[in-house]
């Protein structure tokens, strides 16, 4: 089944987000380094990408802030990183 990857973390980072007061947050604002999201939020957004995309965040060089804005994450959602485990730069 294939879902509509970027509409899906996005809606999912942003219900996370309106529960801690967050009303909306810019395509490349940070979100983990900034506080907006928090290690809770950092374990639920890191088990959907494992159960729902098949990213594999296993890597020894995975690093929060290479999924640190929405743009990073839809980026790394829609482009099939199901088989690399968040290799390549945080685009920053």
């Amino acid at each position: 089944m294939v879902k509509p990857a970027r509409t899906d973390i996005r809606d999912f980072v942003l219900s996370i987000l309106s529960t801690r007061g967050v009303s909306s947050v810019g395509e490349h604002e940070r979100l983990f380094s900034s506080g907006r999201l928090d290690s809770l939020a950092a374990t639920e957004v890191l088990i959907l990408l494992e159960t729902d995309y098949g990213v594999d965040l296993a890597d020894e060089n995975f690093d929060i802030l290479q999924i640190d804005t929405l743009h990073d994450l839809e980026k790394l959602v829609s482009s099939g990183a199901a088989a690399s485990s968040g290799a390549g730069s945080p685009g920053r």
